[in-house]
């Protein structure tokens, strides 16, 4: 969506295709981080954004066992949004949605599913899609896939995955919340038990990791023995855990960590975690989508716009964010190792590493998460123009 914002502002013809009849899919990726909001900042729409429902953090904490640690303070970011924003994603897309309708060169198409490719030549020049009216194809100079991390688009044009591995997979749920309910914790670690908890206002979006397809364990031995693992971690929440009596309220997220070996064809791009599926850890898979996204327009609206694109403009999109993909991935898969896995892993009472546990006792060393947390690796800035604010003047 934001690429598509970003091309037709630019002057680029786009068709956006949507499967579903809207973006109301729970427990998606919910933080928009400061390198997201910068980049609202940078086209003029910001103030608009924060004007909707929405929380902020400023500070990332942590509970190890009995100690709280303050893992991020964003609050020095050379940003403007020295936060994080939690915001439903269906808000979010409906506010990039509403934006790129503007442009006459934006198209929308809901309830239209990829199906698979349309090839010349060997050359892909398009889609074909499913619609309740039928059949649709769209043709194009360049098709983006951007259909996540089980894309149709990339298994569609056998571009080689390399699976890197993810040892955990996360049960998604929500517990209300209270006055007088502790400030937000992003995750408590004790005893074989990670839990997350993310402040949406009336609730608590949670996530209780596990073992990797350690799911049907943990549903085989009922619902009282979740409540009670929840409880032992979060003890303020024991007296509302009823409210958890089904389990379709459950969400299981399969973790996936990959990433391509080649993110393009001729014709073909594949960006976000169509190109790179990334770990829940730090909640950054969104905001290094709409990195992607940003690199993607400010080095294709010139060949687009001309109809020129080529091989050659396409392999700079991927050598411009295979970089800070893989050092991401890298530190997630460090967290996963020497951090998660241990605490999953293990019955005892939980502890930092030595190391970890000097790291963030200094102040000024927990500049260096807040920054990869809020800003990345390779931050991208808007470089393309709005031509129709330039016809208009």
């Amino acid at each position: 969506m934001m690429l598509g914002l970003l091309l037709a502002r630019s002057g680029v013809e786009v068709a956006v295709l949507e499967k579903h009849a809207d973006f109301l899919r729970d427990f998606r990726g919910d933080t928009i981080h400061p390198s997201t909001l910068e980049l609202l900042h940078e086209l003029g729409m910001l103030d608009e954004f924060l004007k909707r429902p929405h929380q902020q953090a400023q500070r990332i904490r942590g509970v190890i066992g009995d100690e709280e640690l303050l893992v991020a303070d964003l609050s020095r970011l050379p940003t403007r949004s020295k936060f994080i924003a939690f915001m439903p994603q269906w808000d979010f897309l409906d506010f990039v949605a509403l934006k790129a309708r503007r442009y006459p060169t934006f198209q929308l198409h809901m309830r239209a599913e990829v199906t698979g490719l349309v090839e010349q030549n060997g050359r892909v020049v398009g889609v074909r899609a499913s619609t309740p009216k039928g059949p649709l194809e769209v043709r194009a100079d360049l098709t983006v896939g951007c259909d996540g991390r089980h894309s149709t688009v990339r298994q569609q044009a056998g571009l080689p995955v390399e699976d890197l591995g993810a040892p955990i997979d996360v049960m998604w749920m929500r517990i209300s919340r209270r006055p007088g309910d502790p400030e937000q914790f992003v995750g408590r670690f004790n005893r074989g038990t990670v839990f997350v908890m993310i402040d949406r206002g009336d609730y608590w979006q949670c996530g209780y990791v596990i073992r990797k397809g350690g799911f049907d364990k943990i549903r085989a031995a009922g619902l009282a023995a979740l409540h009670d693992n929840i409880a032992r971690i979060a003890p303020f929440l024991r007296g509302r855990l009823q409210e958890l009596n089904d389990w379709r309220q459950i969400r299981l997220l399969t973790v996936l960590v990959d990433r391509l070996r080649v993110w393009h064809r001729p014709g073909l791009l594949c960006i976000g975690d169509a190109a790179h599926a990334m770990s829940p850890v730090g909640g950054v898979g969104i905001n290094l989508a709409i990195q992607d996204a940003v690199a993607a327009a400010n080095i294709l609206a010139g060949p687009l716009r001309d109809r020129r694109v080529s091989d050659d403009d396409l392999h700079r999109v991927e050598r411009r964010r295979e970089f800070p993909t893989r050092m991401t991935q890298r530190l997630q898969l460090f967290i996963h190792r020497n951090v998660i896995d241990r605490v999953v892993t293990s019955d005892r009472p939980t502890s930092l590493p030595w190391y970890l546990r000097l790291l963030l006792k200094i102040p000024l060393a927990r500049r260096i998460p807040a920054y990869i947390i809020g800003i990345g690796f390779r931050p991208e800035h808007v470089h393309t123009e709005d031509v129709f604010a330039r016809s208009n003047e």
